[in-house]
């Protein structure tokens, strides 16, 4: 079994870097979620669905958790990819797709599964062997499978670096 300890995404180093961008441009957490809102205007206009809260924003330290497709909105305002938050990360220079506002960033997490599964499946793990490794249950690996949501940004990023590929990878520029 895989031996090899999975730094973390700092949530609260991620929040940190959203309130040094929020105090920079001036802006209340309400003027932040309406302007990571805005980046998908022509989306947001065809879709009709509802913006991101500002309370999805300021939750965070206190939760220490995202979801990972919340994540990707509020790095995509920062600019930055999910692995400049993993210590350490070989990574960290990595880059988010490019996304106009017709689109919007979304994890495949059909294409993470399928990529776990196919790596479990080589080194012959189990679901419950890979879970320890991945410091989760194994439901949240499995349900990744049919997921129509989001799982942690904690949890997607311990993925990519067990499967030792960018998040880049596993990341695309929906229309939806």
């Amino acid at each position: 079994m895989t031996a090899k300890a999975l730094p973390d995404f700092d949530v609260q180093a991620l929040f940190s870097a959203l309130d040094a961008q929020r105090r920079e441009r001036g802006l209340s957490w309400t003027g932040v979620a309406n302007q990571i809102w805005e980046m998908s205007a022509a989306l947001n206009a065809q879709r009709g669905d509802h913006p991101i809260s500002p309370s999805t924003l300021t939750g965070m330290p206190k939760r220490n958790a995202t979801s990972c497709q919340h994540a990707l909105f509020m790095l995509h305002w920062l600019n930055r990819a999910p692995e400049s938050f993993v210590p350490g990360s070989a990574r960290a220079d990595a880059r988010l797709p490019d996304c106009g506002p017709d689109r919007r960033l979304r994890w495949n997490l059909k294409a993470l599964y399928a990529a776990m599964d196919e790596k479990r499946r080589a080194e012959s793990l189990t679901w419950a062997e890979l879970a320890s490794v991945l410091r989760c249950t194994s439901n949240q690996l499995t349900g990744l499978r049919t997921a129509r949501f989001a799982t942690g940004i904690v949890l997607a990023m311990r993925i990519t670096q067990w499967l030792d590929q960018p998040s880049a990878a596993f990341i695309r520029a929906a229309k939806w």
